[in-house]
């Protein structure tokens, strides 16, 4: 739904639609610190999907508070909408 907060919602619709085209990325953060986002849709290629989830990662971790300390990325579950999530070891994230 749009909302103004995600700037969905804006007078400015010019600079909206920019930024949707320069690879806007929209996540919320939960109180437990999951992140929740979108990396593709079910017509997607697999590489498509890949490549989105390795770039999410990237950024999530350039984001990175310097006062972060430990482990930042503990686990990674992708699912579709409704569906079980499946795990992806962290640390294979490098080898994708």
């Amino acid at each position: 739904m749009p909302n103004p907060k995600s700037g969905t919602v804006t007078m400015d619709v010019a600079k909206a639609v920019k930024e949707v085209k320069q690879g806007k990325i929209d996540f919320k953060v939960d109180k437990s610190g999951i992140v929740h986002t979108s990396i593709g849709k079910v017509s997607f290629t697999a590489d498509q999907i890949r490549d989105n989830a390795k770039e999410f990662i990237a950024t999530i971790i350039k984001l990175k508070p310097t006062t972060a300390k430990g482990t930042y990325i503990k686990s990674i579950y992708l699912s579709s909408t409704m569906s079980k999530g499946i795990k992806i070891d962290p640390k294979s994230v490098d080898e994708i």
